[in-house]
């Protein structure tokens, strides 16, 4: 399911109860979700990333997963940052902890992400070629490399949030 919880305000993006997905749009066709005649299905693997953030192959790429809980998610492309919404009266509420959420959060160690170009992050269990029926985000990323770091924050008394940071690196 797809929200904006006020008019001119963020997409937001989420899923029926399993991860989320960044797969970049040049190997969309390569993940299967939970359709497949394999034993263990795409989104089986991305049920196995541990922790708040990981990647996954797919095709000649990596795709990232984000893990933990099924939250809703947007890009805040000023921040270069995904924010999970795991508590907040509002999205204004949400939105107005995020710099001290930056600032203060304890990030797990960094990944490297290899990106050819934007990505759609959608539900894990939904096959790459279907996510234009779906609920999808495009995020219109430049092609190079990331480093890619993962924090949950409590920046205000019933505020929590996530967060996972893509920092472009020099090539």
């Amino acid at each position: 399911m797809s929200r904006n919880a006020d008019p001119g305000a963020l997409q937001w993006v989420e899923s029926g109860g399993g991860p989320l997905i960044a797969v970049p749009e040049t190997v969309l066709p390569f993940w299967a979700g939970a359709d497949s005649e394999e034993f263990a299905t795409d989104y089986d693997r991305a049920c196995e990333v541990d922790g708040y953030a990981g990647l996954l192959p797919v095709g000649d790429s990596a795709a990232l997963v984000l893990g933990d809980e099924p939250a809703a998610t947007a890009y805040l492309p000023g921040e270069g940052v995904f924010v999970r919404w795991s508590a907040a009266h509002s999205e204004r509420e949400l939105l107005a902890h995020v710099p001290a959420a930056l600032g203060t959060a304890v990030w797990e160690p960094e990944v490297r992400w290899q990106v050819p170009g934007p990505v759609v992050l959608f539900d894990a269990a939904r096959p790459g070629g279907a996510v234009d029926r779906a609920a999808h985000l495009r995020v219109p990323l430049a092609p190079g490399p990331y480093a890619v770091a993962a924090a949950y924050a409590q920046p205000g008394p019933e505020t929590w949030l996530g967060l996972v940071r893509l920092r472009p690196l020099a090539p």
